[in-house]
C-alpha cells in the first residue's frame, strides 16, 4: 500500500472516528442513555432500552476504535448496522435531505463505515500489525 493511500485511511478514520465518538458522547453524557431511549421509544424503536445501549457503546467505542484503526471490519458492520437503524426508523420519513432531517447522512456513514472497515488498514492502524498474517501485500 502507497504511504498516500495509509495516510488518506488514516485522515479518514480520524474523521468518521470523530463523528462518531461525538455522537455517542452526547448520547452517553448530554442527553443521557435514558432520554435515549425515551426518545428511542417516542420513535417506535422496539426494545428502546437495548437500542439506546447499543447506539451509545457502538458509537463511543466504535469511534475510537477506528481513530485506533482496531478490529475495522467488525466496526464498520456494528457501526452500519447502528446508522441503519437510524435511518429506518429516526429520518426515512423525512425523505433523503439532512437539511429536512432525512436519511442523507445516516446513509453516508454506513457507505464511510462499510468501506473503511473493508479497506486494507494502512501502516497507522493496529490492524495492521495485529492481523499482518491475513495481509497480501
Amino acid at each position: 500500500m502507497t504511504a498516500i493511500r495509509s495516510v488518506a485511511l488514516l485522515v479518514a478514520r480520524l474523521i468518521l472516528g470523530f463523528v462518531f465518538i461525538m455522537h455517542g458522547w452526547q448520547k452517553l453524557h448530554t442527553n443521557g442513555i435514558s432520554n435515549v431511549e425515551k426518545g428511542f421509544s417516542a420513535m417506535g424503536i422496539p426494545a428502546p432500552g437495548l437500542a439506546a445501549q447499543y447506539a451509545t457503546w457502538v458509537e463511543l467505542i466504535g469511534g475510537i476504535a477506528l481513530v485506533l484503526g482496531l478490529l475495522l471490519p467488525l466496526v464498520g458492520i456494528l457501526l452500519s448496522a447502528d446508522m441503519l437503524g437510524a435511518m429506518a426508523y429516526a429520518h426515512w420519513d423525512a425523505g433523503f435531505w439532512a437539511s429536512d432531517g432525512g436519511y442523507e447522512l445516516v446513509l453516508s456513514l454506513v457507505a464511510a463505515s462499510l468501506a473503511i472497515g473493508f479497506a486494507k488498514p494502512g501502516f497507522a492502524a493496529l490492524d495492521n500489525y495485529l492481523f499482518r498474517w491475513q495481509r497480501q501485500d
